[in-house]
This record gives C-alpha cells, structure tokens and sequence, in this order.
C-alpha cells in the first residue's frame, strides 16, 4: 500500500528528487456499468475534495456523530455494510481504486446512505490536510499490502511515523483497528504499536485482540478461511 520509488531529474548532473512514501500503489482495472454510475451520480454527491486545511464534518454530515475513518476500503463492501448497520455514526472511506470507489459510491446510492463520504486520494495526504487533529473515534486499516520482501517492509503504511499521525488525529480514547491474514504482518504491527507512543494495547495479553464483532467478515476472509487462513486483529488506543 505504500510506494516509494524516487526518480531523478531529466539533467543528470542536478540534484535527484525523491517521491514521498505513499499509502497506495495505483492499480489499474475495468469498470463496470454500477461502478461508472457510482462515479458519474456519486462523485459529486459524496466525495470531499483534498483541501489544504481540515474540513468541517460536522458541516459535511450536517451533525455531529461519532466518527471512523477507513484507509483503503477496497470495494468498499465492509465499509457499506458498517455504515447501513450504523446510521447514527459517520464514515469517511479513502481508496484511489477507481472501481473499489465507483462500487462504493453505487452501493451508497442504492441503499440511500446518508452517513458516507469518500477521499479519491492518498489518505497520508488526507490525514495531514482534511483531518482536524483529536477528532476521529475510530482509524480502520483492514488488510493492508503486507509487501512481504524484506526489501519492500519500507513500504509498509505502518511505521513509526504513520502511528504518530494516526495518534495526533484520534481523540482520546479513539481506537485504530488493524486487520491483516498475513501473521508476519501482524508481529509487524504489533511490534511498531507496542513502542509507539501514546497507545494502549486493548488486547489483555498484549497480543491481538479476538474478531471484533463490528468488523465485517469479507468474501475474502471467508474464502481464507475455508482454506485455513488466520484473521489477527490489533486494536490500540490513544491514551495521551
């Protein structure tokens, strides 16, 4: 999920310039007739602009509400399904897969979800620019590119500093919620969070915490585990 390829400058005797680590890697795919009306009557409704100070999403939503962010939804089922199952708390969804997008933005037109809204852009970016600080209840990152080689851990989204971001946007109290089927990914994540300041793990052993109930079970999930696959999920809380 993270890209961090750097490219030089046309002139080779000036100095290289380097992309900044991202929390994706742009894939292509083919859209499908709901996807594309999910983008041509949904973008407009639905997704939040990147701004360069943070939105008002008491405006956006027209309330105030509890409120989960969810990095790299995919297709966007469990993100919908969270979302209809709890009407009386606010979700914003960022994912650059244009289909996953389109998909969502046709799911949420079709059941008439009023409590939804999407970035189309990388969520480092989202965080730092269009989130206030201390203001989300919930981060979800459900399943993210583990980038298994050795070599590629660099672009991983969780490090150190993506756990300092996540912190500085989460109130008090607020949870990030991680999800991967990978379970050298999860002792990764565990052993970033678990130095991370600011954090309590709300495993009681320290470990992963058992299925949260809230999440939704994937046709993915479902498929690994019919083929024997784990499912480990951490959650931590910002203390301070």
């Amino acid at each position: 999920m993270t890209d961090s390829q750097e490219t030089p400058t046309a002139d080779e005797g000036e100095p290289r310039q380097h992309r900044a680590i991202k929390s994706f890697v742009m894939r292509a795919g083919r859209m499908t007739e709901g996807q594309q009306r999910g983008l041509d009557q949904g973008k407009p409704l639905f997704v939040l602009p990147l701004t360069d100070a943070p939105a008002d999403f008491d405006q956006v939503f027209g309330r105030s509400a509890p409120r989960t962010l969810e990095i790299g939804f995919g297709m966007g089922h469990s993100l919908l399904e969270m979302a209809a199952a709890s009407p009386e708390l606010d979700f914003i969804g960022v994912e650059v897969h244009r289909p996953g997008v389109g998909a969502l933005l046709n799911g949420v037109l079709t059941q008439g979800l009023k409590n939804l809204r999407v970035y189309d852009c990388d969520a480092i970016e989202v965080l730092k620019q269009c989130v206030a600080d201390n203001s989300l209840d919930r981060l979800l990152l459900f399943f993210p590119d583990p980038w298994h080689k050795a070599r590629h851990h660099k672009r991983r989204i969780v490090q150190p500093a993506f756990a300092e971001l996540v912190r500085s946007k989460l109130k008090v109290g607020g949870v990030l919620h991680m999800a991967t089927d990978w379970e050298p990914y999860a002792e990764y994540m565990l052993e970033v969070m678990s130095v991370a300041p600011g954090y309590r793990n709300q495993a009681a052993d320290g470990g992963c915490v058992p299925r949260p109930a809230e999440r939704p079970v994937t046709k993915f999930e479902r498929r690994g585990e019919r083929l024997g696959h784990g499912v480990w999920d951490l959650k931590f809380e910002k203390v301070d």
